[in-house]
């Protein structure tokens, strides 16, 4: 499968996870990546700019109608939801909060699975609420590919569970897997094996 963009979500815990899964990705890795991290809503941008410093991809903070490139990684505002539209390119919304949370990770899935439908990767990490689960079971139903974060490792480990039970993911990995796995799937994109995966067990 040739995958065009992936969605992450993290809650409690996220920013160390990510922390350590952003910087392993390469500068050359060619698959956007859009994340929605719970925050504070009084929150800066400190977590991009720290990740982009820290990370040979690039990493911001998204903008409104802002398009979503290779080798890029772009992260939700506080107190925004981050939608990704059916031209693929970014919105942001004040609407109500969903599953309690603003931004809303599956709000982000689900707007990302009508974009991109079989080609988007979902990825749930770490954090202490179900949101994500929903917006990862429609990836999963729409033919897209599915990883969560071993709620062994996760700091949180209500989040993935829900992810899990919810949405039978492809993989469940820890971040050291996942950034490999990742990186894998993109190599092959690029060398044009398009095959959704070699390897579809939880291991």
């Amino acid at each position: 499968m040739l995958y065009k963009a992936i969605v992450l979500g993290a809650s409690a815990g996220g920013f160390y996870a990510l922390r350590k899964l952003i910087p392993m990705l390469p500068g050359e890795f060619s698959i956007p990546i859009v994340i929605v991290q719970h925050i504070s809503p009084t929150s800066d941008n400190y977590m991009a700019r720290f990740l982009d410093n820290l990370s040979e991809i690039k990493v911001k903070e998204v903008d409104e109608k802002e398009p979503l490139l290779p080798g890029h990684v772009y992260i939700a505002p506080p107190n925004y939801h981050l939608l990704i539209e059916e031209d693929r390119t970014i919105s942001l919304s004040t609407e109500e909060k969903k599953n309690y949370s603003r931004p809303s990770i599956d709000i982000l899935f689900e707007t990302a699975v009508l974009a991109f439908g079989k080609e988007l990767i979902g990825i749930i990490l770490t954090g202490a609420n179900n949101d994500g689960a929903e917006g990862l079971k429609k990836i999963k139903e729409a033919g897209g590919y599915c990883i969560v974060q071993d709620p062994k490792e996760a700091e949180a480990n209500a989040m993935p569970i829900a992810a899990i039970k919810k949405s039978n993911p492809d993989k469940i990995l820890g971040l050291t897997d996942i950034a490999i796995h990742l990186i894998e799937m993109d190599t092959n994109i690029k060398s044009g094996k398009t095959s959704k995966s070699n390897d579809t067990s939880n291991n």
